[in-house]
């Protein structure tokens, strides 16, 4: 589903995806509110959400989405909005100037329950707005394993599994289980929201450095 409120950017977002084999788009609306209303009639499995629009913006919509991905597009002036959509549940966000091709792969990432955290843009605006941001109540990191806080602050600085695996010389699969530890024991749905909590929550400074 495409949700903003300027049709012509619809119409080429729509114009990229349609070209692709395995992506269709079954749906579109010019504010969150429609969104909200036709997700009730129609089965979508990712949303690709604008920020600001009219009547119910993209944050209070994707607060209110249970099911399918949401992926945030946003401009540089907006990037808090962004940063509270992830809290809110977004799977990542975009750039709305976004090279197609990685429009499609970002696509299909979230569609494959990958989350979208680790472009440049995303870390100038956890450290421009992690400080400014209501916390809410955590578990504390002591919680976690050694290991688990290890892989926290991995995934924190946007590396992949793979990646993961390779600095802690395990099996990918390893990485994954320990991932869902984590997840499950700080009450977060996804990656994105581990980059959330690891920078409010003081893990991650703005020199990308832990806390020791």
């Amino acid at each position: 589903m495409l949700v903003d409120d300027q049709e012509l950017l619809r119409a080429g977002f729509r114009m990229v995806l349609g070209a692709q084999p395995d992506i269709e788009v079954v749906a579109e609306a010019g504010d969150g509110a429609a969104a909200l209303e036709l997700l009730k009639t129609i089965e979508v499995d990712v949303v690709l959400m604008d920020v600001r629009m009219p009547h119910m913006d993209g944050v209070e919509a994707t607060s209110r989405i249970d099911g399918p991905k949401v992926l945030i597009l946003t401009t540089f002036d907006l990037d808090e909005y962004a940063f509270a959509a992830v809290k809110a549940g977004a799977a990542g966000f975009l750039l709305k100037d976004v090279p197609p091709a990685d429009l499609v792969s970002a696509i299909r990432h979230v569609h494959a329950g990958d989350a979208v955290v680790a472009p440049p843009t995303l870390r100038r605006m956890l450290e421009q707005f992690a400080a400014q941001l209501p916390s809410g109540e955590r578990v504390r990191t002591a919680d976690l394993t050694p290991r688990e806080q290890e892989v926290l602050l991995m995934v924190a600085r946007g590396l992949s599994n793979m990646e993961i695996a390779n600095q802690l010389e395990v099996a990918e699969a390893t990485v994954k289980t320990h991932l869902g530890r984590v997840l499950a024991k700080l009450g977060l749905r996804d990656r994105a929201q581990v980059v959330v909590y690891a920078y409010e929550s003081g893990l991650i400074v703005p020199s990308h450095r832990p806390k020791v």
